[in-house]
């Protein structure tokens, strides 16, 4: 018993070490927030059935050029046959016999014994019947069919795209995000350090006060200082909160779960080339063009698929029955088969396939303008972005110099004051200057990573480890 009770108390501390361990890793790279989006994001899901979808389309286009096999069986039972009017047989068979007795001489012709004929209802029907047919059909021309075939293949092709499309939106949604919340803790970082060197130099200044060597004024302005960059610290806090909660959501995460993103900004200043080639490659490569460009083919095929009721169908078929009838269950059993070819067309429907035909052309025509429109707003956000990378790397060359010489004019500026050659009003300037510096520089790193992001996003460039764990919907 002491064993056993020892046994249970170690897997219960190593579960609770394992659970702890968990808990306490709330901090995730841009990898780990992707690949968690890319397991818990609902459209992607969304895609992945679409997919599967698809492809029972396409095989259940297949089955419709393949022999169909019917198998029907049925017993009847008349509670009261059905009768049909039908000459008297029995006068009929009398006055037959009496026409070739008096014809024959055997007996004297008299006209009374013959009847006149009549109809009466009659059955010809047995009580009971069973009857069982298997028929089997074969296609031979159906356009529609031939055409279903080959629009259920580029709809899966298309349902494909789909899901790149929203891998890759997903991927850039993630980035967007993830690169706020990093933006937020930076900016933060760098208020709470402006906040913990006023901080230091207030107590500096008090203990020089103490001693008579600094004014009561000069206390009191790094007081007000500090208490105007407190405010702005429980503000970015706040801020920061709100995003890590958008990121979340992003992610498909409760709010309720703990999180936190680990990371720095890395500016890798990148030679793009020429609009004219970025654009080329956005439109080989985007994908939702990709996905325009398919659904587009889709919708000539349906196209065509309403003009297969203006072609004939035929078709070849046989059948083998098996089928008895009696009076009192004794049946009498007989087979037949049949074989055939059907020929079948539709001369008029009140002019429905020519109405049918001109909404498919219609809404491929929406499709063919969807695809010019997208490809123009598709240029002119990969020159945008192009135009602002460019611009962005000239200013982050600027800042990074301007937060060197804000850095250098903030350290003189307190030595300078130390030696009682500089205000404090020129100290406050100058880590005021230097704050902005660093924050706009930050900013500018941001900017561009996120620029970068969205120009591969447009120009179709995903990783393709991010498709690895769709490879069973992708082949």
């Amino acid at each position: 018993m002491i064993k056993k009770t020892s046994t249970l108390i170690f897997i219960f501390l190593i579960s609770l070490l394992v659970a702890t361990a968990k808990a306490q890793k709330t901090a995730i790279t841009l990898d780990e927030a992707i690949d968690i989006a890319l397991e818990s994001n609902k459209q992607i899901k969304i895609s992945q059935l679409e997919v599967k979808k698809a492809r029972a389309a396409v095989s259940e286009a297949f089955g419709y050029a393949l022999p169909t096999v019917d198998v029907s069986a049925g017993l009847t039972r008349f509670l009261e046959k059905p009768r049909v009017p039908f000459p008297d047989f029995q006068s009929l068979l009398g006055n037959s016999v009496y026409s070739i007795l008096f014809n024959e001489g055997v007996l004297p012709f008299d006209k009374t014994k013959f009847r006149p004929l009549e109809t009466k209802l009659q059955s010809f029907a047995q009580t009971n019947n069973y009857e069982a047919t298997i028929t089997l059909t074969q296609i031979i021309f159906n356009s529609a069919v031939f055409r279903g075939i080959g629009a259920s293949a580029i709809y899966l092709d298309l349902a494909k795209e789909r899901l790149k499309a929203t891998v890759s939106e997903t991927v850039f949604n993630v980035k967007k995000s993830f690169y706020g919340v990093l933006l937020l803790k930076e900016m933060l970082n760098i208020t709470k350090e402006r906040l913990q060197n006023a901080e230091e130099n207030l107590r500096n200044l008090k203990s020089m006060n103490e001693k008579g060597l600094v004014s009561d004024f000069d206390v009191m302005q790094v007081e007000v200082q500090v208490e105007n960059i407190r405010p702005k610290v429980i503000e970015l806090e706040n801020t920061l909160l709100k995003a890590k909660d958008g990121l979340k959501i992003t992610l498909g995460l409760s709010q309720h779960d703990k999180l936190d993103v680990t990371g720095k900004f890395i500016y890798d200043a990148k030679e793009y080339g020429s609009d004219s080639l970025l654009i080329r490659e956005g439109l080989e490569n985007n994908y939702n063009l990709k996905v325009l460009k398919l659904k587009k083919q889709v919708d000539d095929e349906f196209v065509e698929i309403d003009r297969s009721d203006y072609w004939p169908t035929i078709a070849l078929f046989g059948n083998y029955k098996f089928a008895g009838s009696s009076d009192n269950w004794d049946f009498q059993n007989y087979t037949s088969s049949m074989i055939g070819i059907n020929f079948s067309i539709n001369l008029f429907k009140g002019r429905r396939v020519v109405n049918k035909v001109e909404q498919s052309e219609i809404a491929a025509f929406q499709t063919l303008e969807q695809i010019e429109l997208t490809k123009d707003f598709l240029q002119l956000q990969i020159k945008e972005k192009l135009n602002q990378l460019n611009q962005i790397k000239s200013q982050i060359e600027a800042l990074e110099r301007n937060v060197s010489l804000a850095a250098k004019a903030y350290d003189i500026a307190k030595v300078k004051y130390r030696e009682g050659s500089a205000t404090q009003l020129e100290v406050k300037n100058a880590e005021v200057e230097l704050s902005l510096a660093k924050t706009n520089r930050i900013k500018a790193i941001h900017d561009y990573v996120l620029a970068q992001a969205e120009l591969e996003n447009l120009l179709g460039k995903v990783d393709t480890k991010y498709f690895v764990k769709y490879k069973d919907y992708l082949e």
